[in-house]
């Protein structure tokens, strides 16, 4: 068994844990990060498939991202506009195929009244929601008692309002039904991007996207870290003494000791529980993440011969509640002569393709698809699903979430370090969450702390 001193050891390859490490290494501090997959970047990803660039995993970069875009001009990197010129496309209840332009969609005008009015009463609570103690509200374990959906529900009996807005939270961020969480989840996750407008604003929230491809972030972080990154290295065990701190923390992988003062864990929730610690993690941190769980999308990706919607006057993106594909967008790659659009199925709708054999998932996909955009979307010339839900070390997308009650309850602990063992992913963001933004953030903070406790 090989082993490794070193002042910190970091678990998890992302870009929360090499932010974190690299903030580390600049403060002087030694530094070794283990990653179980055989590449860095965690969630995301940039892979070449059939000859087409695409991002497996996330993507986009936000005008409000200050922690991911300050990471961007540091290392170099280039951004370019998501493709948005001409009208939008929205799918109505009877299939009619709706086209428009700005933020709310073609409805009839009580729903479209219905829709602004539950905007605005969001926008009102999210005002009041710290997205770093969204627990602190007075009205926090109300509002985490009733489902995302009942509580749409207490505000109107439009249902294809209630589809609309409930979308924005539900199949478009965290992935899971709205009966499935929280009010307070979904006033956290909108509070994160600073409202709840800025999550109906495409244009907005997918902004911009990384000429190359967004896992350049980790890949260059993981560069000028150089051999203190091991790939190939899953976490088995993690070791220290409660009585005598000052030993340090021990992470055991199949072949490496890494032997340190701190460690930090730098993996989604439900991966930590993966690892066996001893002695074991205290009865809070057990019970906390049996409530969390991820949620679960399909990335559907589609690439064509040409952009041909742009000539049709379509911007690509496009939206329903009723379709399988919720909600689809051009994601053209910078400086290429094709087209690719992306769209996503959700939640329960991914669970039910995923019965199908691969053609006729593929085929049902499609045609979604060819709702939005007519017959040429059923001919890519290459065609992939991103399915991290089979992802041994990611388990689902995008990010995880709390149940009923469980952000009250326990979502003040979430990042409580114990001993020498501290915690860093997206997924513990408050302003980012689930967001590349929030894992910077999150793996800058943790990192201050780790120092601090020196």
């Amino acid at each position: 068994m090989e082993r490794i001193d070193c002042d910190v050891v970091i678990v998890g390859a992302g870009a929360s844990g090499l932010t974190a490490a690299t903030r580390l290494k600049h403060a002087g501090r030694s530094v070794v990060v283990l990653e179980a997959r055989d590449r860095v970047g965690g969630r995301l990803w940039t892979d070449d498939i059939d000859g087409a660039m695409l991002e497996i995993g996330g993507q986009w970069v936000s005008p409000d991202q200050d922690a991911l875009i300050e990471t961007l001009d540091e290392l170099g990197l280039e951004t370019y506009e998501r493709y948005r010129e001409g009208q939008n496309v929205y799918i109505s209840e009877n299939g009619e195929r709706r086209l428009f332009e700005g933020e709310i969609f073609p409805v009839p005008a009580k729903t479209e009244g219905e829709i602004v009015g539950l905007i605005e009463k969001l926008d009102e609570l999210v005002a009041e929601i710290d997205p770093d103690a969204p627990w602190a509200h007075p009205r926090a374990k109300e509002l985490d008692e009733i489902s995302f959906a009942e509580w749409l529900g207490t505000q109107t009996d439009d249902e294809e309002a209630r589809l609309n807005i409930g979308m924005f939270i539900a199949g478009a961020m965290l992935t899971k039904p709205d009966h499935a969480f929280s009010a307070l989840q979904a006033l956290l996750m909108a509070a994160s991007a600073g409202s709840f407008s800025h999550l109906v604003d495409a244009d907005f929230i997918l902004d911009r996207r990384v000429v190359g491809g967004l896992q350049q972030v980790p890949l260059l972080l993981a560069e000028k870290l150089g051999d203190a990154v091991r790939l190939g290295r899953p976490v088995r065990t993690v070791r220290w003494d409660p009585d005598a701190p000052e030993r340090g923390v021990v992470a055991v992988t199949d072949d490496l000791e890494v032997h340190a003062k701190h460690v930090i864990l730098a993996v989604p929730p439900v991966l930590i529980s993966r690892v066996s610690y001893e002695p074991p993690l205290p009865r809070r941190q057990h019970q906390l993440h049996q409530h969390l769980s991820m949620g679960f999308v399909i990335k559907v990706h589609a690439v064509y011969e040409t952009p041909f919607w742009r000539s049709a006057g379509l911007s690509g993106t496009a939206f329903s509640p009723y379709e399988l594909c919720h909600e689809a967008y051009d994601n053209t790659n910078h400086g290429d002569s094709r087209g690719t659009l992306v769209g996503f199925v959700s939640d329960e709708e991914a669970d039910a393709v995923f019965t199908l054999p691969a053609e006729e998932r593929k085929a049902r996909i499609l045609e979604s698809l060819s709702h939005y955009y007519g017959e040429q979307a059923l001919h890519p010339v290459v065609y992939y699903e991103s399915d991290w839900g089979s992802e041994e070390w990611t388990r689902g997308a995008y990010a995880a979430s709390f149940d009923m009650g469980g952000l009250a309850r326990y979502g003040a602990d979430l990042r409580t370090p114990v001993g020498p063992i501290h915690f860093s992913c997206s997924d513990m963001a408050g302003k980012g969450y689930q967001h590349v933004d929030g894992a910077i953030r999150v793996g800058r903070e943790v990192a201050g702390e780790v120092l601090a406790a020196w």
